[in-house]
């Protein structure tokens, strides 16, 4: 099982900009088992969310064949937690942008009131010792991205909407014409 910290996609600028919104809830069980006292979301968990933020929002820039990995949170501060039934909302603003990576601003959100802030050093794993490592399977990783509505938000910086890849709907494609026919 993989876990997602974020729930939806809000806004998407292709190589500029995401926001992303988590719902905290009592349900999940990492609340709960964090801390026996009273539940909360962990700080760490947040700064996952805005790494999948800001990883999704770098991906798409090569559209999700390079493989973005988060390799440095460079200062992360926190006002307070998040508990269950808080609106956690995370924003990404990319700095800067290099072929091997990107770093980012992250702000974080709860009930649109500030919650923290963390800079985000991402990188973009290149090489033959990774070209045949695969993060995730191509339709499952599609259907992924169509449950937080990405592309119902995407946008390029001219306006148009930012299109599924065609390696994705291949690998949808097959899989369908295989598994439902």
């Amino acid at each position: 099982m993989r876990w997602f910290w974020i729930d939806r996609f809000e806004e998407f600028v292709s190589g500029q900009s995401a926001r992303t919104v988590k719902n905290v809830s009592l349900s999940e069980e990492h609340l709960d088992d964090y801390n026996q006292t009273w539940p909360y979301m962990p700080p760490p968990l947040m700064i996952e969310g805005l790494a999948q933020t800001g990883g999704l929002l770098l991906g798409q820039m090569s559209d999700f064949k390079a493989r973005v990995v988060l390799a440095k949170v460079g200062r992360a501060s926190f006002e307070r937690l998040a508990r269950p039934g808080d609106r956690l909302t995370y924003q990404v603003r990319f700095l800067s942008q290099q072929a091997d990576g990107a770093i980012a601003e992250g702000t974080i959100l709860l009930n649109d009131e500030p919650l923290g802030a963390v800079e985000l050093v991402f990188a973009t794993l290149s090489g033959p010792e990774f070209e045949k490592v695969e993060l995730f399977q191509p339709h499952e990783f599609l259907r992924m991205l169509r449950s937080m509505r990405l592309f119902d938000v995407a946008k390029n910086p001219d306006g148009t909407p930012v299109v599924i890849p065609e390696h994705l709907l291949a690998a949808e494609q097959a899989f369908l014409s295989v598994n439902c026919p």
